[in-house]
């Protein structure tokens, strides 16, 4: 695994501070304001919480408007490591505890994946774990099972490389699926429970996979 240099590190912590000032100035000259009584003091460590979220998101995707996350091997030392990075630091320190919860109801999960990037259609669900949402595309009527994870990321040694997910509509993805970079995935198909679907694999419209790692079940209908 490739270290994360200690200028991407300080860019990290930049935009960090300035979401911290952001969300406790906010807090401070807004809410501290309102007639909270009794509980004023709980009410301002939830608002400060929930702006710190509100300006994380924010402030992620103004960088990622900076410094977009583009597909493709990431070279050391440019521009696309800097942004890469930093979006590891992100997902690590401030999102992670977000889209790995079993707390946050999965209609508010897809507004937080759709606050941090990611493209999904409309009906379309995850019970499970998007990872790189700039980088996730999914289609109308879609439904990712409780635990299955979809990353678009690879990392071998010192290899870090980043490839778009594309699933279509009406797909369904079993719980505790795994679905690698580069994969596609066609409208009406379906990967199965517990399936691990690896990098680059090419799912036609309407077949079911599963297995690991994952193989062709069944074909479409009219297909051989």
């Amino acid at each position: 695994m490739r270290a994360i240099k200690f200028c991407q590190v300080a860019v990290f912590l930049w935009l960090l501070m300035l979401i911290l000032l952001l969300a406790i100035g906010t807090t401070a000259l807004v809410v501290d304001r309102l007639p909270l009584g009794d509980f004023r003091g709980v009410t301002l460590v939830l608002a400060a919480v929930v702006l710190i979220y509100v300006y994380a998101f924010l402030v992620y995707r103004l960088f990622l408007l900076a410094l977009p996350l583009r597909e493709g091997q990431v070279a050391e030392h440019s521009r696309h490591e800097l942004a890469a990075n930093v979006n590891i630091l992100f997902y690590l320190l401030l999102f992670n505890s977000l889209i790995r919860t079993h707390f946050i109801p999965v209609p508010i999960q897809r507004l937080i994946y759709l606050a941090l990037g990611a493209r999904l259609g409309a009906n379309t669900y995850s019970a499970g774990a998007l990872l790189d949402p700039p980088l996730t595309h999914i289609g109308a009527n879609t439904i990712i099972g409780h635990d299955a994870v979809i990353f678009a990321h690879v990392i071998e040694g010192p290899k870090l490389e980043l490839k778009a997910v594309r699933i279509g509509n009406t797909v369904t993805i079993g719980a505790k699926a795994v679905v690698m970079a580069g994969v596609r995935i066609g409208d009406n198909a379906i990967v199965s429970t517990g399936a691990v679907v690896t990098k680059d694999t090419q799912i036609a419209a309407g077949e079911i996979w599963g297995g690991i790692p994952a193989r062709r079940l069944k074909a479409a209908p009219g297909q051989a």
